[in-house]
């Protein structure tokens, strides 16, 4: 028997030592996720106190009562019901005649919240954080209260007030974990108080801490932080309001005094303090900085009321057609990622520590941005990422469409409270308002909750598409390349096709063939399903396509792109498995090549600014094996050895992809060397062949503080198949059994097979690793693993869970307590992130064989006009006039139909032929070298017949075909765009 490690007698000690600290706090918050019963059916009379509620699963939150099925169904398939939550609990002595406030970062999906029997209200929308005073119905110390939620997660649950469904409650992108899936705590204040961000039910707005004008060079900023304060006492309060900024070290920075002020019986009002602070450390990509700057109210020089607000300060700036962050241009790159950012048999609901540990490696494949996808992320996602360093585009909620009426209402009011609940999280820089167009009016709405709640955030509030908005502040497609001169166009999604880690290549078992699997709606799997070594060229040349028109490139910029998705998601599929396998990462998130290629490609703000290379797949096969060898780097050239002999320099395209046709296997090593163009060495890798399977090996993963006995921590455990010399076997498939003894529950991991192994204690290795989940019980002590699997050496591995004081339930360690800011990438650099590659020239006016009068909008900045001709052949061309004579050397096309219409085309310049030939298709942008040839003006004539069939054959997962990939314009039109006339730079 494994005895706890310390006596009841001990956890007395300190409960009364932690009980004697929280009575000095003028204001204590508890976490109050403990101790909680759950029932998954709908009880009659189960909000009563005196309900029987002995036979209830006891959990800890966060915890969705369908967490059984994550992974192991499809998303339309995940159990749907209603289910209570109870908890028993009791105040501490010192919150007698004090405020108390309850405060849920979300619910799934609408649920009645009672308090020892009396409803005390609800919540509908599925998403956001909401709040509840209790001040006036919980009972003092030392009587229990209950408190009881009524919760039911049915895809087609209604807001009875506006009698309408939830646009975002969808079946495809928003996979429906049940019940109380995030965190919950409890406030004690002084009845002089400032408020919560919280509000639906409350109505409050509560602290907001910004800075402005900024020195960046000079470190230092105006730091403003106001506080909504409220006076419940019966009579007048004067009070004096006071800010202390700390570093992330703890040391103090500054202290600020915002005077004196009387609020009235009842009265709301807000009060600010600002200075000037200095030897401020910027927060930025990849360097989570954070401070804590404690609001305090006093009253006759006694702190009665304080609130910690946790914060970084950062300029944005959105303009020229690209972000700026702290006076350094960026190009987007990351990811677009549900927003339940799910595991297996866990679903949302992690501790906060694996939050970081996903978010953080978005960030370690030099990602700087995450898009999350139709609804808001929870606080812990949002927090996780400001520690982190990764930026992050936060929607409200809604589907594919804009909306009107009640659902529009609906959406409004959760991008209100989303605005309130995270304003003072720098890691937020966009409000997105829609996964679709929006109309303007509804643009300035969402512009006016921004500029009313959070006017001072820098942050940009726009939606997908918007090419044509004069409202939006950012715009962009979601599969293709955009450009602009004024708001960022970035691409919200691409690349999404599909591919298991478990699959090499075509030459490794289990031999999936690229394109291999079922027609998904009609589409031939050759259009998205692929192995490893496929997904990660594709992931290649799609990123290629928005490089290519990086900020350097021009006027005209593309802000970036967001690969969907990072992690493989229990949403929308296609395939035979029943969850989406597009991530650069699996649902356990062990890497697959793509996460390596993203690393090389995006290790910079604009260009490359660290030299890497990643040799694609392994280097153990058959004898007889003769295969491509592709190397992804960022070199301006690769050679490739094998055993120390040279095989010469790769075939370069895409930029960053480097080919060697065919190479006969032979075991050992092969190694991957880049230089630049004068030869200079700037980065090598390699990978060796394994010997064959020997043994197990076990890694465990816990939070920085070890694995706490809440009953809500979870141990990450890598399970690994390696040989002799403890390298692991990359085409190792092995099954491996699991023993676990202790006190820890068994979530297991995922694997292709009979329920994608969910919840078994038997599953594979794939490509010779696997992990799985170990979660706390609420008993400390000792817990053991042992794996085995016959014919391999078995491994056991041991972890020792930390005892959490909780007392009446409520406990003072909050989920993210020692958890530290990722501050490996260092402050923003210093200098100009921007290369210029070419020169625009401006074009003033433009002449055509027809439709004259539209031929500006052929240059016009915005993608949403263009001009064609009326489709005769002879009026098919148009001709613009430069501002001045040029050395031109490019032309640059956005041509009607772009993915599915090659023109032929003729260019001349001042007359002389400067290009002949077709163009390709494209996700976007054409760029046309021409013949450097000096002139003033360019004339782009057909003079062929067009081909028109789609060149990449891509629909929406769900089946629609996309309406980009339709017909431009009538059969035999020319139709332009955008155009852009290019010069080289001089230097």
């Amino acid at each position: 028997m494994i005895r706890p490690i310390f006596s009841t007698l001990a956890l007395l000690a300190i409960a009364t030592s932690v009980h004697a600290q929280q009575t000095a706090s003028p204001r204590t918050k508890y976490n109050f996720n403990s101790g909680w019963l759950v029932k998954v059916a709908d009880e009659k009379g189960a909000e009563a106190p005196a309900f029987a509620d002995t036979d209830w699963k006891k959990v800890t939150l966060p915890y969705a009562w369908n967490e059984d099925s994550a992974f192991k169904v499809s998303i339309d398939d995940l159990p749907t019901g209603v289910a209570w939550y109870r908890k028993h609990f009791k105040l501490l002595p010192d919150s007698v005649g004090k405020k108390v406030f309850l405060e849920f970062e979300g619910i799934r999906q609408g649920g009645e919240f009672y308090l020892n029997g009396e409803l005390i209200g609800k919540s509908v929308n599925g998403i956001m954080a909401f709040g509840f005073d209790i001040s006036d119905k919980v009972k003092p110390a030392p009587q229990e209260n209950v408190l009881a939620a009524h919760i039911s997660n049915s895809w087609e649950f209604r807001d009875t007030e506006k009698n309408s469904r939830f646009q975002w409650n969808d079946k495809n992108f928003y996979a429906n974990y049940g019940g109380i899936n995030k965190n919950v705590y409890l406030h004690v204040t002084d009845k002089l108080y400032q408020t919560l961000p919280l509000y639906s039910n409350l109505g409050t707005t509560g602290v907001y801490v910004y800075a402005q004008d900024f020195d960046i060079k000079g470190k230092s900023a105006k730091i403003t932080a106001e506080a909504q304060v409220k006076n419940e006492y019966a009579e007048p309060k004067k009070f004096s309001y006071e800010v202390t900024i700390t570093d992330a070290d703890g040391k103090p920075v500054q202290t600020i005094q915002g005077g004196e002020q009387t609020l009235a019986p009842g009265e709301t009002k807000s009060v600010s303090a600002s200075a000037r602070v200095s030897n401020l450390n910027f927060w930025s990509w990849g360097y989570g900085y954070l401070y804590n700057v404690a609001t305090t109210l006093k009253v006759g020089g006694q702190p009665v009321d304080t609130v910690v607000t946790r914060t970084g300060f950062r300029k944005l700036e959105f303009a020229n057609g690209m972000v700026k962050l702290n006076d350094r241009a960026l190009q987007l790159k990351g990811y677009a990622q549900r927003t339940t950012n799910e595991w297996p048999a866990v679903g949302l609901s992690v501790p906060a520590w694996m939050s970081d540990f996903s978010n953080g490696l978005m960030v370690a494949s030099n990602a700087n941005l995450v898009r999350w996808m139709h609804v808001t992320p929870w606080k812990q996602d949002v927090e996780s990422c400001d520690r982190v360093g990764l930026m992050q585009a936060m929607p409200a909620g809604d589907s594919e469409r804009d909306v009107d009426g009640p659902r529009w209402q609906q959406r409004v009011e959760v991008m209100r409270d989303a605005i309130i609940y995270n304003k003072n999280n720098p890691s937020v820089v966009m409000y997105e308002g829609g996964n679709a167009q929006i109309s303007e009016d509804h643009i300035a709405e969402l512009k006016a909750l921004r500029d009313q709640f959070d006017p001072h955030g820098g942050r940009a509030s726009g939606a997908r598409e918007m090419l044509g908005s004069k409202i939006a502040e950012y715009g962009g497609e979601m599969l293709y390349v955009n450009k602009s001169a004024h708001i960022p166009f970035w691409a919200t999604e691409y690349s999404r096709d599909e591919g298991l880690r478990k699959y090499w290549d075509d030459w490794t078992p289990p031999y999936h063939k690229d394109g291999d699997g079922p027609d998904h709606k009609g589409e031939s799997a050759a259009s998205y399903n692929r192995n490893q070594d496929s997904h990660a060229i594709e992931n290649v040349a799609r990123w290629y396509d928005f490089w290519r028109e990086r900020p350097g490139t021009g006027t005209r910029v593309n802000g970036g792109g967001v690969n969907i998705v990072f992690s493989d998601s229990n949403t929308h599929h296609r395939g035979a498995e029943n969850y989406r396998r597009s991530g650069e990462v699996d649902a356990m998130r062990l890497p697959k090549d793509g996460f390596f290629v993203h690393q090389v490609m995006w290790d910079g703000w604009v260009n490359v600014e660290k030299p890497r290379i990643h040799i694609i797949g392994h280097w153990n096969y058959e004898a007889n094996v003769k295969k491509p060898i592709n190397v992804v780097s960022s070199a301006d050239k690769v050679e490739l050895f094998v055993n120390n002999q040279s095989k010469g320099f790769g075939d370069r395209s895409l930029q960053f992809l480097f080919t060697w046709k065919e190479l006969p296997f032979q075991p050992g090593e092969i190694k991957a060397v880049g230089y630049d163009t004068t030869g200079k060495k700037l980065c090598e890798t390699f990978i060796k062949t394994a010997g064959s399977p020997a043994a197990i090996k076990l890694t465990a993963h816990t939070g920085p503080n070890g694995l706490k006995a809440d009953g809500a921590d979870m141990a990450l455990v890598d399970v690994e198949v390696v040989d002799a010399r403890g390298n692991r076997c990359p085409t190792a498939l092995n099954r491996i059994k699991f023993d676990l003894q202790g006190p820890a529950e068994w979530r297991g991991g995922i694997a292709q097979g009979p329920d994608n192994f969910i919840l078994s204690k038997e599953l594979p290795v794939e490509c010779g690793v696997n992990r799985v989940i170990v979660r706390s019980q609420p008993q400390a002590g000792k817990i053991a693993l042992t794996a085995i699997s016959a014919g391999l050496k078995p491994a056991s591995i041991e972890l020792v869970s930390i005892p959490v004081i909780t007392v009446d339930g409520l406990a003072k360690a909050m989920p993210d307590a020692g958890l530290a800011s990722h501050l490996d990438r260092g402050p923003t650099p210093a200098g100009n992130s921007i290369i210029p590659t070419r020169k625009s020239v401006r074009i003033v006016s433009a002449t055509a064989g027809s439709s004259s009068g539209q031929a500006a909008q052929a240059f016009d900045d915005n993608e949403e006009t263009n001009w064609k001709n009326d489709g005769k052949r002879a009026t098919g061309w148009i001709q613009f006039e430069l501002e001045r004579a040029a050395n031109v050397n490019e032309v640059e096309l956005k041509l009607g139909g772009w993915r599915s219409k090659s023109y032929p085309l003729r260019i001349t310049v001042d007359g002389k032929e400067a290009y002949q030939g077709t163009t390709p298709k494209s996700l976007g942008y054409v760029t046309l070298p021409l013949k450097p040839t000096q002139g003033k003006t360019v004339r782009i004539e057909l003079i062929g017949a067009i081909d028109e069939k789609d060149g990449f054959g891509m629909t929406e997962i769900t089946g629609k075909k996309l309406n980009d990939a339709e017909a431009g314009s009538a059969k035999g039109a020319l139709e332009i765009v955008e155009a852009e006339i290019y010069e080289p730079i001089t230097r």
